[in-house]
């Protein structure tokens, strides 16, 4: 399923894409001209040989020189322009491969802002955090009058972080509301904390939060590594019908059946509503 979906990376990525220079648009461009270009030499070449074999269109082997040649065409004329398709050809495809690279990196860097956005979250909560424990300044009154022998009261102790369990309860509660941005900050926080327990758990958490928020790209990344992290888990099929509803979001109905396909010959004996979800989803799809 993973292989399924890393040819379907490009699909993912086409947002991403603006993280990265304009050379990408700028060798597709060259791509398309290059392209326009292939296609008028063999316009050429189509009309050498019609002119060459009198009316009749197929190939026309090149004559060595000296030889004779193609009538009504010098076989100079003609193996320079094959020539130049060769070029042109091999030309394409060294663009294709640096437009390729060129997604490989805007991936990889939309990947590092999506961590370091979630490292940033968690810290400016932990600050809101700790200045709305802060107690607030008393408005000036006059001294009480107490007593020398009755004791200051006691500053309140600062409360504790939340633990993930607590969070991800917590983004549970919210999720249930349609507060998806409370809960993907709940499993931001999570995965921040590096905690690797709870880190499937965090994983649909956010795929869930970001499907609700409609952001179907993000939310297959998230379903997908929910899924890596461990293949073997109760909830690995549940990562997998995520992955298949956020392909469905962005209208991938092939691979969102072929990762109910998957997700039937992993799981075959799925019940309950996970396998009447499954069925909805095959429905929507149009799956076998």
């Amino acid at each position: 399923m993973f292989r399924k979906f890393l040819l379907l990376a490009p699909l993912l990525a086409a947002p991403l894409l603006s993280a990265t220079p304009a050379m990408g648009q700028m060798e597709s461009r060259e791509g398309i001209a290059l392209q326009n270009q292939i296609l008028q030499l063999r316009q050429e070449l189509d009309m050498l040989r019609r002119s060459g074999g009198g009316g009749y269109a197929a190939p026309v082997p090149v004559a060595p020189p000296g030889r004779g040649g193609v009538t009504g065409g010098s076989p100079e004329l003609l193996s320079q322009l094959l020539e130049r398709v060769g070029a042109l050809e091999e030309e394409v495809r060294r663009l294709r491969g640096q437009v390729q690279e060129s997604e490989y990196r805007g991936r990889t860097t939309q990947q590092a802002l999506e961590k370091l956005q979630g490292d940033m979250d968690y810290r400016l909560q932990q600050l809101e955090q700790g200045g709305a424990r802060a107690p607030a300044a008393a408005p000036p009154s006059r001294p009480a009058q107490r007593s020398e022998a009755e004791p200051a009261p006691a500053a309140p102790a600062p409360a504790a972080p939340r633990t993930a369990e607590r969070a991800l309860a917590d983004g549970q509660n919210a999720l249930s509301r349609r507060d998806y941005a409370a809960a993907e900050a709940a499993a931001r926080e999570v995965i921040s904390a590096r905690n690797t327990a709870r880190a499937q758990d965090a994983q649909i958490l956010l795929g869930d939060a970001l499907l609700g928020k409609r952001e179907f790209q993000n939310a297959a990344l998230a379903y997908d590594d929910a899924y890596r992290r461990n293949r073997a888990s109760g909830r690995a099929p549940e990562a997998m019908l995520g992955l298949a509803n956020s392909f469905l979001g962005f209208g991938a109905k092939r691979e969102a059946c072929a990762t109910l396909d998957d997700m039937r010959s992993e799981f075959p004996r799925l019940s309950g509503n996970l396998a009447e979800r499954a069925a909805e989803a095959r429905k929507r799809g149009g799956c076998r």
